[in-house]
């Protein structure tokens, strides 16, 4: 039996409830894996809330990433073997499969070995920040050296992977943050520069820190009326992606911004590509080359134990946190 997170009915943390549930085999191209520690996503919230891109079929298990070891493996599953530490990456549907437990069963594409000097607790905080901020960046946006990217909501997993990749490459990460609380913990973190949105006008801003010429690309998980705003930032045929819904009201197309500067805007999820063999090893590859040169390195806000998943969504959900939640699965 495995002690499963699952919620009966969509809504808040409170939802979540612990089922004893028959873990049974893996089937092919599956393996089952003893958990060792989750990576929290705003993904999970939204989800477990019934505010994601896909419903919840309930009773509806939770998680997309986390660390673990190998217990056992189905037919068909070649380059791995009990025993093994590996990592779980956001590669599937949570109606189809959940890493909120001690033990869980999950398909072989979506799990990889554990990078070399990379710790329990820091390989279940690398998969979604890491290959969200890739393909966006690299894969997508080819940023480069010189190129100007603004980083919305940067203090997020996402967003200080952001920074760290777009430093790696030479470009220049402008960060923006609601309040001038964690101005000072961004610049630490590798940005260029800091715009606090309560105090500073978003496209002055970066017109002053790009010498007039505006960033060529926006990285934005929020939308919402900010989308105008940003688009004022952008330097011509600049590419805003947006990769998450957080803002409650609608999402205006910058319609004159666009036609001035031929601005290209467009959703995007990490889903696009974890599922390309191909896309993913470049990915894979260009994480672990930056884990092991120092370039890449999570930042943990803070652990929790499984016992106190609840807790540790009250705090997912306060935006009080600065880089990756944790929960550790004691055995």
């Amino acid at each position: 039996m495995a002690r499963v997170v699952r919620f009966h009915r969509t809504g808040g943390p409170d939802v979540m409830q612990f089922d004893d549930l028959p873990v049974g085999a893996p089937q092919r191209g599956e393996m089952r894996v003893r958990i060792e520690a989750i990576g929290l996503n705003r993904a999970e919230a939204m989800f477990r809330s019934g505010t994601y891109l896909e419903e919840p079929r309930l009773p509806a298990r939770l998680g997309y990433e986390a660390s673990a070891i190998i217990e056992a493996l189905g037919d068909g599953v070649d380059g791995f073997a009990p025993g093994d530490s590996v990592s779980v990456i956001p590669a599937f549907s949570m109606n189809d499969y959940g890493v909120y437990a001690d033990t869980a069963i999950v398909p072989a594409y979506a799990v990889l070995q554990r990078p070399t000097g990379v710790s329990t607790i820091e390989s279940a905080a690398v998969w979604m920040a890491y290959l969200t901020a890739w393909g966006a960046l690299i894969d997508i946006g080819r940023l480069g050296r010189g190129d100007a990217v603004i980083i919305s909501a940067a203090s997020s997993s996402v967003g200080l992977a952001a920074i760290q990749i777009a430093n790696s490459v030479g470009a220049v990460p402008i960060a923006t943050t609601r309040t001038r609380a964690k101005a000072a913990a961004l610049v630490e973190a590798g940005a260029a520069h800091v715009v606090v949105t309560s105090e500073q006008e978003i496209g002055a801003a970066v017109n002053d820190a790009t010498g007039g010429k505006g960033a060529r690309l926006v990285f934005d998980p929020v939308g919402g009326p900010q989308a105008e705003a940003l688009a004022q930032a952008m330097s011509h045929r600049g590419v805003m992606l947006i990769y998450g819904a957080l803002a409650t009201a609608p999402t205006p197309f910058p319609i004159i911004a666009a036609l001035q500067k031929a601005l290209t805007l467009r959703g995007y999820t990490l889903f696009e590509f974890v599922r390309d063999p191909e896309r993913l090893a470049r990915a894979a590859a260009f994480i672990e080359d930056g884990l092991a040169d120092g370039g890449l390195e999570p930042i943990i806000a803070k652990t929790f134990s499984l016992d106190a998943i609840v807790q540790a969504h009250v705090y997912l959900e306060s935006n009080e946190q600065f880089g990756k939640i944790v929960v550790t699965v004691p055995h």
